[in-house]
């Protein structure tokens, strides 16, 4: 077990503050009845993977280097004739991220990912819940991450993270992102 000193920047930013925020907030009688971010899983889809394996071979590159832990392909469960797509087709790269590297992906993307998208205004916060606490947002282009060297891209992907909670409702969902930093849109 790591001791507390080791531990990321916003998960100590969780226990100390955040935790104690949404003690008061929602009037939760114990501690451990207090949301957490429970995983957070990106993923990366390339439709041009059908044609050219080489394209989806950079985009696991990429996604390697963006969430610091090596991706699965992901595989596709249907032939679509529209779009030259066969069943059992890699098309696509997801990477599920937990505890400590959750933390730090995290912590990247509010800090610098994020301040980096041209025209940013803030993430529409009415469109991505789930109902069930989970949040959904979507990337344009993966360039934003500074560990991407932008001489090196073949080609701009885009890229949806979901952040999956331990809350019961998009109000408390809403509540723990917002004590990260997430910038929600007013």
């Amino acid at each position: 077990m790591s001791e507390v000193k080791d531990l990321p920047r916003l998960q100590k930013y969780y226990r100390e503050v955040v935790r104690e925020q949404m003690l008061k907030e929602f009037g939760y009688k114990n501690p451990f009845e207090v949301p957490t971010l429970d995983k957070i899983v990106i993923n990366m889809g390339v439709g041009e993977a059908a044609a050219d394996q080489k394209k989806l071979d950079a985009a696991v590159a990429e996604l390697t280097l963006i969430a610091g832990q090596k991706p699965v392909k992901t595989i596709a469960k249907k032939a679509i004739a529209g779009f030259k797509i066969r069943a059992g087709l890699p098309i696509g790269c997801k990477v599920t991220l937990r505890r400590a590297k959750m933390y730090e992906f995290l912590d990247r993307l509010v800090t610098i990912a994020l301040p980096r998208v041209r025209d940013f205004r803030g993430i529409p916060s009415n469109k991505g819940f789930d109902g069930r606490g989970n949040f959904a947002m979507g990337l344009k282009e993966q360039i934003i991450f500074p560990e991407i060297v932008y001489d090196k891209v073949d080609a701009i992907r885009g890229m949806d993270i979901i952040f999956v909670t331990s809350a019961k409702t998009d109000a408390e969902a809403k509540a723990l992102l917002k004590g990260f930093n997430l910038p929600f849109a007013k």
